[in-house]
C-alpha cells in the first residue's frame, strides 16, 4: 500500500530514488528509511505545512518532542535525527531547500546503559557456591575472590602470570586495554585464597601444565574467556541468582561497592584502568540508583 504523504510525496520518490540508484542500499534498509520519513512527513501534515521550506529547526524539535511524548526510546529518536539529517542534505545538495533546518539540530546521545550489579549478599552467596575441597573448587573460589577484590577485566585475570604476583605488597600488576600497565591492590582475603590455591590445587591442575599462567583449567592449561564466562554462568544458576550476570557483572559490582563505600572516583578509574573519567561516572549513576532504591524502602513516607 502506497504511503499517505500528501505534498511530499515527489520528494519522497526522489530520495527513495536516490538511496537506490546512488547509494545502493538494500530494500529493508530503504524500507527504514522510507518508514522514518512517511512518519514526519504525517506529522507535517497534521500541523499544516505544505513545503519542506517551511521547515525550521523549531519544527523538527517539536517532532522529535513528540516522539518522545509517545513513549519512544532514545535509540528510536537517534535513529530518525540520523534519517532526518542525511535527508535535508540531499535536499539542499539537489537545491530542493535553500537552508538545512538539520544544521542546528544536535544527536541526541545514546542512553547509557547502566550494568547489572550483585548486592553484597549475593556476592557472598556467590562466593560460597564452589566445593573448596576440591582442587577445582578452590580454584573457582579463587577467581570469584579475585575477580571481586580487584575488578580485573576476565582478558586480565586469564593473562595473569606468576611474576605479575606481589602478594607480600599486597599487589598485582596487569596489562590491561592498549598495552597499559597498572597496578591493583588486592586484599588479605583474596590473597589468601590465591596462596591457597597456588600452593595446594594449581599443582595438582595437569600434568603438562602452563608454566607462568596462574589460572588452569583440569588438563593444565590456560583458563580462556569463554571457560570463565561459562563458569560464571554455572555458579550463578547454583547460587539461586535471577539477574543477568557476565564475568564483568563482578567489575561491576567491585567498583559500586567501594564507590558506595567512599571511595573517590579518580582512584576507581585507576584500578578499573578507564582511559578517561566520563567511563567511570557510570558506576555514579548505579551507586545513586541505589541510595534511591534504599531511600524509598527506608523512609516512612517514601
Amino acid at each position: 500500500m502506497k504511503p499517505q504523504v500528501g505534498p511530499f510525496e515527489d520528494e519522497l520518490v526522489d530520495y527513495l530514488h536516490y538511496l537506490t540508484v546512488e547509494r545502493g542500499l538494500s530494500i529493508n534498509t530503504k524500507y527504514s528509511y522510507q518508514q522514518d520519513l512517511v512518519q514526519f512527513f504525517q506529522y507535517l501534515m497534521a500541523e499544516n505545512y505544505t513545503s519542506l521550506a517551511n521547515v525550521d529547526r523549531f519544527t523538527i524539535m517539536a517532532f522529535l518532542g513528540q516522539l518522545e511524548q509517545k513513549g519512544k526510546s532514545r535509540n528510536t529518536v537517534i535513529r530518525m535525527v540520523s534519517t532526518l539529517r542525511k535527508f535535508f542534505e540531499f535536499l539542499q545538495l539537489n537545491k530542493m531547500i535553500q537552508n538545512n533546518p538539520m544544521e542546528q539540530v544536535d544527536s541526541p546521545k545514546k542512553a547509557q546503559h547502566i550494568p547489572a550489579v550483585l548486592t553484597l549478599e549475593e556476592v557472598e552467596t556467590l562466593l560460597q557456591v564452589p566445593d573448596t575441597n576440591t582442587p577445582l573448587g578452590l580454584r573457582n573460589r579463587t577467581i570469584l575472590e579475585v575477580m571481586y577484590a580487584t575488578g580485573l577485566r576476565v582478558s586480565e585475570l586469564v593473562n595473569l602470570k606468576l611474576d605479575n604476583l606481589h602478594l607480600d605488597l599486597g599487589l598485582i600488576q596487569t596489562i590491561g586495554k592498549g598495552d597499559k600497565e597498572r597496578i591493583i591492590p588486592i586484599g588479605d582475603v583474596a590473597a589468601k585464597w590465591l596462596t591457597h590455591y597456588l600452593n595446594d590445587a594449581r599443582p595438582l591442575l595437569g600434568k603438562q601444565q602452563d608454566a607462568h599462567v596462574i589460572f588452569l583449567n583440569d588438563h593444565g592449561h590456560q583458563l580462556t574467556r569463554q571457560g570463565i564466562w561459562k563458569l560464571i554462568k554455572q555458579w550463578v544458576k547454583q547460587a539461586g541468582i535471577t539477574k543477568e550476570v557476565s564475568p564483568h557483572t563482578l567489575r561491576h559490582s567491585f567498583a559500586t561497592h567501594i564507590l558506595e563505600n567512599g571511595a573517590d572516583l579518580r582512584i576507581v578509574q585507576e584500578l578499573l584502568g578507564h582511559a578517561d573519567i566520563s567511563t567511570t561516572q557510570i558506576y555514579t549513576h548505579i551507586s545513586n540508583k541505589r541510595l534511591t532504591e534504599v531511600y524509598q524502602r527506608a523512609h516512612p513516607r517514601a
